[in-house]
């Protein structure tokens, strides 16, 4: 079990690098997005490139943030039911559910993204649009996105099992006792 929580340190710390690292691509979405609307309106210039690199950004957000919202405990639940569950209950149920949904979405969406980014890449697709980009770095983003998020699936998975038999206090634990921070502040 120690190998797996250092595994699972691992691919926390990683997750953590990354999900705080993009949020600088947020700032730079939104100066392109200023900057697109400021030219399109001043000067009648756009550029469909400049509204798909806005979308390859909050894409890639998106998916690489997934993993980060897990492993802060900011993913969705059902938090009215929740609430009224003992903390072993919640464990217990959230670590089912990893292992009956969470991991096998997570890894199918990766054995299919695979192909679907490679067959893209070695074509050199192009968006049909006027001006469009290449569409492979986005294509990247969503296998990168889903294989994080199996990584942190796992991570979570070794977490849950390790709290529930007593092995390690709850990481996730917060000083205001049972809930997300999100619903503790509700």
């Amino acid at each position: 079990m120690a190998g797996l929580l250092v595994f699972s340190r691992l691919v926390d710390a990683v997750t953590t690098a990354i999900g705080k690292s993009i949020s600088w691509l947020l700032l730079a979405a939104v100066l392109i997005s200023a900057g697109n609307a400021v030219l399109r309106k001043t000067m009648d210039l756009s550029s469909n490139a400049w509204l798909e690199v806005q979308w390859y950004l909050y894409g890639t957000v998106f998916m690489l943030g997934a993993a980060y919202a897990l492993l802060q405990n900011e993913h969705v639940r059902i938090d009215i039911l929740s609430s009224s569950w003992s903390k072993k209950t919640r464990d217990i149920i959230d670590l089912l559910l990893h292992i009956i949904f969470l991991l096998p979405f997570a890894g199918l969406m990766t054995w299919l993204a695979w192909p679907w980014f490679w067959l893209s890449y070695r074509s050199g697709e192009i968006s049909s649009n006027a001006g469009g980009l290449i569409i492979w770095p986005a294509k990247l983003a969503v296998l990168l996105g889903f294989m994080l998020l199996l990584l942190q699936a796992l991570s979570e998975i070794i977490k849950r099992f390790a709290v529930v038999t007593g092995r390690i206090e709850d990481p996730r634990e917060d000083k205001a006792g049972q809930m997300p921070p999100a619903a503790s502040e509700v």
